[in-house]
């Protein structure tokens, strides 16, 4: 089960404002009549929790505008966007670039742009909406995406990649791997890739839905994504990764500190 902040801020927010609003208008107006009616004296004091609820509204309302129509901070636990984004990564996510949604519902009351091919995308898992996932954006709508012998083919035009070297990579058991690292160039975008050279490749041949998208993680051979379970919605979108801002990996030593502020393409 995963916890759902976004309701519980929704929550808080209503809650404080409607207790506060409630004191203001009917029991603040209340109390101070009945010190009126007893010849001055002093107007009993503001219930800890109305002053609690004045006090933590403003707070809340705010952090819900920020999280819900503007940015919204995630944490990376897993490697399938390395080398993009390791484990420990804490990124941000623009959420006014594909259009404003309101939070829980999740319904657009904006349209603003579409995701480009390239961009790196958190969106809620098409087999289960609470968990959010992040992939690379291969396929538009309407795009004949192939992926065959772990080549990426988009209208049937081979995606290039040049190969920068090796990277090695921990395994769980203590080992080491090591893996193929190319840069790739999708489109106007250039990222890099790790291609595991032994590691079993799903080959796909498929077209790309309208309103939906074709993503892939840049751990190429370690990545479920749409080779397994089908396309993105755009009803699904969270928004865009667009930067760093901090790094942490207990078991890597802690903070990162050359990764903080990177900005992701």
């Amino acid at each position: 089960m995963n916890f759902d902040f976004s309701a519980l801020l929704v929550l808080l927010t209503f809650a404080s404002g409607a207790i506060w609003a409630l004191d203001s208008w009917v029991l603040g107006r209340k109390r101070r009549k009945a010190a009126t009616d007893e010849d001055g004296a002093a107007a009993p004091p503001e219930p800890v929790l109305v002053e609690y609820a004045r006090s933590f509204f403003p707070v809340f309302l705010i952090v819900l505008i920020l999280r819900s129509f503007i940015v919204e901070p995630f944490r990376i636990p897993s490697a399938s966007m390395m080398p993009t984004l390791l484990i420990g990564d804490f990124i941000l996510v623009n959420k006014y670039d594909y259009g404003i949604r309101l939070p829980v519902i999740h319904t657009k009351i904006f349209t603003n742009k579409t995701p480009k091919r390239g961009d790196i995308i958190v969106f809620r898992y098409p087999e289960d909406p609470s968990i959010p996932y992040i992939k690379r954006v291969v396929g538009l709508p309407g795009d004949h995406v192939r992926y065959y012998n772990k080549s990426l083919y988009i209208n049937d035009i081979l995606i290039n990649q040049d190969l920068k070297g090796e990277f090695e990579v921990l395994l769980r058991g203590g080992g080491k791997n090591t893996l193929s690292w190319r840069e790739e160039h999708l489109g106007k975008v250039d990222h890099d890739i790790l291609i595991d050279p032994d590691g079993l490749s799903l080959n796909v041949d498929t077209w790309v839905p309208e309103g939906q998208y074709f993503v892939l993680g840049d751990n190429r051979d370690n990545s479920k994504d749409s080779r397994y379970w089908g396309f993105v919605p755009d009803e699904n979108l969270v928004g865009r990764a667009f930067m760093i801002w901090m790094n942490w990996n207990s078991k890597n030593g802690g903070i990162h500190w050359s990764r903080i502020g990177n900005i992701l393409n």
